[in-house]
């Protein structure tokens, strides 16, 4: 059963959080975990999963096509939402994040056991392409997009993403067919096994019940958005687009997890609500455990 396949992923979301609140191994273990999962362990998943993807093939084209027009079509919405209703930007920053950015460990893990290295394949050609454009849409939603009027600083901030340049470098590799000689790829693979458990072990210990008491309307309404209006607009994106297979499922998961946990250091840094932000991220965390599964039937994945 679907739930089977599932539960251990959360279960060591859960288990990140109960070692993070018993004070084990120590609270400076977490941040510097974290940040050895961003830095070089994850990107090396993806430079590994990438270097032999099969990025030529027309439905891989698709996939990226239909994963911006969905991302775009949800941005463009809370955009013409904030019309009607004005917010600062300390709240529409977490709010466009809550509902555009997405949880790579999880859904990365969740593709590997429901579709193996292809579905693995097929999800990092989605995440060179979603990741950059998120990222834009997070940085401008926080700053009124003012970052327009300095956008060599947008593009220094790009190029110090640990995550899209992996991409770009996994995407050259396949395009050249050069691949990863002289034992890198084995290299890679080893320092890839890692990088999932240590990151869903992350996700649970950054998680902040106590952010849970404060905006329920909002955190409720913000995670139905999420959680069961992205991944159903993303079922009828693929089906525009002709997506079947791996590739539908792979757009309809990265649609259906909850946000980045990564998305409250982003707030934090640029002055946005952090208290929201960490609520937005707890609430749908905990709220996915049931909302994936039951998404993944209703459309015929499970």
């Amino acid at each position: 059963m679907l739930i089977f396949t599932i539960w251990p992923l959360f279960g060591l979301i859960c288990l990140g959080f109960v070692l993070a609140r018993s004070g084990f191994p120590e609270q400076g273990f977490w941040p510097a975990a974290e940040r050895i999962n961003y830095f070089i362990l994850f990107p090396a998943l993806l430079v590994s999963s990438l270097v032999d993807a099969p990025v030529r093939d027309p439905q891989i084209l698709r996939l990226g096509g239909a994963a911006v027009v969905t991302i775009a079509i949800a941005a463009t919405v809370l955009v013409l939402v904030r019309q009607l209703r004005p917010v600062p930007a300390a709240r529409f920053g977490p709010t466009m994040q809550g509902v555009v950015r997405f949880n790579t460990y999880l859904g990365l893990a969740i593709t590997t056991s429901l579709a193996g290295s292809a579905g693995m394949e097929r999800a990092a050609v989605l995440l060179a392409i979603a990741v950059p454009l998120v990222n834009v849409l997070s940085i401008m939603a926080l700053t009124e997009a003012s970052v327009w009027r300095a956008p060599l600083a947008l593009l220094r901030t790009m190029a110090k993403n640990p995550l899209i340049l992996a991409c770009v470098a996994g995407i050259a590799l396949a395009l050249s067919g050069v691949g990863l000689p002289f034992g890198i790829a084995r290299f890679f693979e080893l320092a890839a096994q890692g990088s999932l458990p240590l990151g869903l072990l992350c996700v649970g210990a950054a998680l902040r019940p106590a952010a849970l008491r404060l905006d329920l309307v909002a955190l409720a309404g913000i995670g139905g958005l999420r959680l069961l209006a992205m991944p159903a607009l993303a079922a009828l994106i693929g089906l525009a687009f002709g997506l079947d297979g791996t590739e539908a499922l792979v757009l309809v998961i990265f649609s259906s997890i909850p946000t980045a946990p990564t998305a409250y250091v982003l707030t934090r840094q640029l002055g946005g609500d952090g208290t929201f932000m960490a609520g937005l991220v707890t609430a749908q965390t905990m709220a996915s455990v049931a909302t994936i599964p039951l998404v993944l039937m209703l459309f015929g994945h499970g």
